[in-house]
């Protein structure tokens, strides 16, 4: 099916109204502001119905207001700029009428020659079937899903097919579009508010992650200080055996110094009574002599170290079993921390069991 559009807007027409007609068209229903118009907290505006229409997609089990029971609050997003719009018990009808948009809309109609519904009527009814001239486009044919006219219908190519009055698909439509509108905002707030949790489930994550890698240090460096006390209490056991050990050898070497020092100097004194030429008066003295020679003798069985002594054996320690213990350390098996319940349960809510997201 064919069919051209006649009408062209008046050359008088300036740019500036366009603009100002532009602005005043509602981002949910596409059409020129109803009222009451009400501002949002953004400062973005929408039509009464077509925010009560976001609001109910996205709080589905929000009480009317007509109802009798305590309502509570909601909120939706902004289709304009995202922005979380949260609303009292009263709902929609508690956000704030914007009597200056309305004044301009009324003004915009009075001074337009030619008001947005007039430009769109004209336009439908300029609109010409290009295989019958002078029929306008009336009908939507729906078999084909394509506008069309009577005479179509009735001799043309659609004379077989199911019809509707334009007008009506067009409304229909319109209506559709909104709610399917409605519908994606209410999604993406939904979506939004799974990603925001998410997020927030990686934010906890890391401030886990950072506890427990501080807590094992901590673990770690407890154990670093219990190996450093006990090495030093080792260290010191050893070094009080071995002092012990070099004072009675260094002992035994001062006794055995004093007496070969007394030997030598019973030697001198042996040589001299050797060299007397009296034997009266050798004999008189040697007689001393062998008597110092004989305690002498008796007096050089001093005690000493006996074979070993040196030994520090006795301080080997063996570490195999300590070193095996320290290389299985591991976290525990057992039942789950707090944290990781809460993580558990915050990944339940956001996920089904096929994987999907779970609607609320």
């Amino acid at each position: 099916m064919n069919f051209g559009l006649s009408f062209k807007p008046p050359a008088g027409e300036s740019s500036s109204m366009d603009n100002l007609e532009k602005q005043l068209i509602c981002p949910i229903c596409l059409e020129m502001f109803t009222k009451p118009v009400v501002i949002l907290p953004c400062q973005h505006n929408l039509c009464r119905k077509c925010a009560s229409d976001v609001f109910q997609a996205s709080n589905p089990l929000w009480q009317s207001r007509s109802s009798t029971a305590i309502s509570t609050g909601g909120r939706f997003r902004c289709p304009s700029c995202r922005h979380e719009v949260v609303l009292d018990r009263h709902g929609v009808y508690g956000l704030q009428r914007n009597l200056l948009v309305e004044n301009i809309i009324d003004i915009y109609k009075q001074e337009s020659s030619r008001p947005l519904h007039a430009q769109a009527e004209q336009q439908q009814q300029q609109l010409m079937c290009e295989e019958h001239g002078e029929e306008r486009i009336n009908i939507y044919c729906l078999s084909c899903e394509t506008p069309t006219c009577s005479m179509c219908k009735v001799f043309g190519a659609h004379k077989d097919c199911e019809v509707a009055p334009l007008q009506n698909v067009y409304k229909r439509q319109k209506t559709e579009l909104s709610d399917g509108i409605a519908i994606l905002v209410a999604d993406n707030d939904r979506m939004q508010a799974i990603m925001s949790q998410m997020e927030d489930i990686c934010r906890t994550i890391e401030e886990n992650g950072c506890r427990q890698k501080q807590a094992l240090c901590d673990k770690f460096d407890t154990l670093y200080g219990i190996l450093e006390e006990r090495k030093k209490e080792l260290v010191e056991s050893v070094s009080r055996e071995q002092d012990r050990k070099l004072r009675h050898v260094r002992g035994l070497i001062r006794r055995h110094g004093d007496h070969l020092e007394g030997a030598v100097k019973l030697v001198e004194t042996a040589i001299q009574s050797m060299e007397e030429p009296q034997m009266a008066i050798f004999l008189q003295s040697a007689k001393d002599v062998f008597k110092k020679i004989s305690d002498t003798a008796k007096a050089s069985y001093l005690e000493r170290a006996e074979p070993g002594y040196e030994s520090m054996a006795q301080f080997v320690i063996d570490t195999d079993d300590v070193a095996d213990v320290l290389r299985g350390i591991d976290f525990q098996t057992g039942p789950q921390t707090e944290d990781d319940d809460d993580l558990e349960d915050d990944g339940e809510d956001l996920f089904a069991a096929d994987g999907d997201p779970v609607r609320h």
